[in-house]
């Protein structure tokens, strides 16, 4: 019998595929659920690492005693305050929905759905800009350079997130980078097909490495399996030959 391949045994969802729990915060980091109409003010009690998560999380709390964990935009420090509502400043940190934010304005953490707390441009040292408003919507240009129209009602919070270059560093040891990896729900190390015995992959086993059919992709494949060298004429090393 031979062995399920890495990414069938990931599809599956067992434990060695799994994010640990061991250091998170335990509560997810997005806008509390206030509705549309209210206006609130939330005080920095601290500034957390969540283990996974490259930009810092900031424990904010609201006059209604509430607690909730949102991402830190750059120069965040504990005592400061934090509006949220539609009637809030255009300041660093605070919370409020597109369409009562100007153009040109750096924001981030921003809403893909009114009422999901939260979903793009959350990754550390990034933001996206208001590009304009228009009947459709808010349009904003992403960090990817793209540009994406949201409900006016979503919200963002205005500046650049911290952490900004965590990701530039060296592990320096593989046990760092399998933490890492480990921390996010990923595999690793990932071996090679080829470098596997035949029972564990399709490319694996033989005396020399070599996949065992041809790696190019046709130009008429679907879009889930057009990946990779598409339509190539020849793939490998380039051979000059000598003129004699």
């Amino acid at each position: 019998m031979g062995k399920r391949p890495l990414v069938r045994r990931r599809g599956r969802g067992g434990f060695q595929f799994r994010s640990t729990s061991t250091g998170k915060v335990g509560s997810k980091a997005k806008y509390p659920r206030f509705s549309l109409s209210e206006q609130h003010e939330g005080l920095v009690i601290d500034l957390v690492h969540e283990r996974g998560r490259e930009a810092p999380l900031a424990k904010i709390r609201f006059e209604d005693g509430s607690v909730s964990f949102m991402p830190a935009v750059l120069g965040t420090k504990v005592g400061e305050t934090f509006q949220f509502g539609l009637k809030s400043k255009i300041e660093k940190g605070n919370v409020i929905s597109v369409q009562n934010i100007p153009d040109g304005t750096i924001v981030c953490n921003v809403e893909k759905h009114f009422g999901d707390g939260g979903a793009i441009v959350k990754s550390a040292g990034t933001n996206a800009t208001i590009f304009s408003h228009g009947e459709e919507g808010v349009t904003i240009k992403l960090p990817s350079g793209k540009f994406t129209t949201l409900n006016p009602k979503n919200r963002a919070m205005i500046g650049t997130l911290a952490g900004g270059g965590a990701g530039e560093r060296f592990f320096m040891s593989a046990g760092n980078k399998w933490r890492s990896f480990r921390a996010k729900g990923k595999k690793f190390p990932i071996v090679r097909g080829v470098a596997q015995a035949a029972y564990v992959h399709p490319h694996g086993g033989g005396r020399h490495q070599h996949v065992g059919q041809s790696s190019t992709v046709s130009r008429n494949a679907p879009p889930g399996a057009k990946v990779g060298s598409i339509a190539a004429r020849k793939t490998g090393r380039a051979r000059i030959k000598e003129r004699k």
